[in-house]
């Protein structure tokens, strides 16, 4: 636990030195975001520097393989996957930077690129030996779903990635949730390795979950940073390099605990925004009508007035709940 402990507190204050450093690098870049503009209630928002994800996705990688030990094969791809999505979100984050608009790559390129990722890790799950084709159903049972493991890490994949990018719309909201994500399914590898060390499981799988919580609480002690100038009003936004990254970072661990259906509880504040998308673009497609005043979610609820600071309060609260609720279910 003190490995644990340690390894969060580097990781932030690496990443809380970093960041007025980065800040004032991507002020003289003039690395700017621009706002989208029917979001009316953040013009003055728009010029605040983006890119801030690199925070986090370089303290956590500095001080997670500083610290890992023994077998971790399964935390190096979770490390990859982080990387993967950031450097995705990093080149949409350059386009919009060169071009001044609020339109990086296309939504087909941005798909095929998060696809390709997914599929990498899909087949990693498919072979490895410490995962293959089951998955847990909560703590009760393990079910073997054979070759739909693939089909199952690949929408995963996609769809919280994407849903950790359309809720990054407000001061701290998805690094604030995130963070809350990432303690999360940390704490359940630690269940999940106490639980197949019980079955049987042999000392190398301990050292992999071991591996793979560190990584989870590396990658919160560095959003923890980020959120100390990211907080209202913020100084700096994460950009997709930072949103893209989480939600890979997030869905690999707890693919690799084999806790794919409790993710849809721990993230529900991502699947709701995700959802909100979906069903104002299809009713509104049906009946030129919207269900939202404006989607995402989050954007609905400052149009009726709420401000962006108590959204994002309800969001993390929320988030603590739904977290607290799947580690009962991951006990039972």
């Amino acid at each position: 636990m003190q490995k644990f402990v340690i390894c969060f507190l580097l990781t932030f204050f690496v990443g809380f030195l970093i960041a007025p450093i980065l800040i004032k690098i991507i002020k003289k870049l003039k690395a700017k975001q621009t706002i989208l503009f029917y979001v009316e209630a953040h013009k003055q928002k728009d010029g605040t520097p983006t890119l801030g994800g690199l925070i986090f996705l370089f303290s956590s990688t500095v001080i997670f393989l500083c610290f890992k030990t023994g077998s971790s094969s399964l935390s190096l791809m979770a490390l990859f996957v982080f990387l993967s999505y950031g450097l995705l979100g990093f080149l949409d984050d350059f386009i919009k930077i060169k071009t001044h608009k609020n339109m990086g790559l296309r939504a087909y390129q941005k798909i095929i690129g998060q696809a390709g990722i997914a599929i990498l890790v899909s087949f990693f799950v498919y072979k490895n030996a410490f995962l293959g084709t089951t998955i847990n159903l909560f703590n009760l049972a393990q079910i073997d779903i054979g070759i739909f493991i693939i089909p199952l890490v690949i929408f995963s994949l996609i769809a919280m990635t994407n849903s950790a990018n359309l809720t990054d719309g407000l001061d701290g909201l998805c690094g604030g949730v995130s963070f809350v994500c990432l303690i999360c399914v940390s704490i359940l590898c630690l269940i999940t390795k106490d639980n197949q060390m019980f079955l049987g499981q042999n000392l190398l799988y301990e050292q992999e979950m071991n591996n793979l919580a560190l990584f989870g609480i590396g990658v919160a002690g560095g959003v923890l940073a980020f959120l100390c100038f990211n907080a209202y009003p913020a100084k700096i936004f994460m950009g997709d390099t930072g949103s893209l990254s989480l939600g890979g970072a997030i869905c690999t661990v707890a693919a690799f605990c084999r806790q794919e259906l409790l993710l849809i509880l721990i993230c529900v504040m991502f699947v709701l925004s995700a959802l909100s998308v979906i069903l104002q673009v299809i009713y509104f497609k049906k009946t030129r009508k919207r269900i939202f005043l404006m989607a995402p979610l989050h954007h609905h609820f400052e149009k009726k007035g709420v401000h962006e600071t108590k959204i994002v309060a309800i969001y993390i609260i929320t988030t603590l709940v739904a977290s607290g609720l799947s580690l009962s279910l991951a006990l039972l």
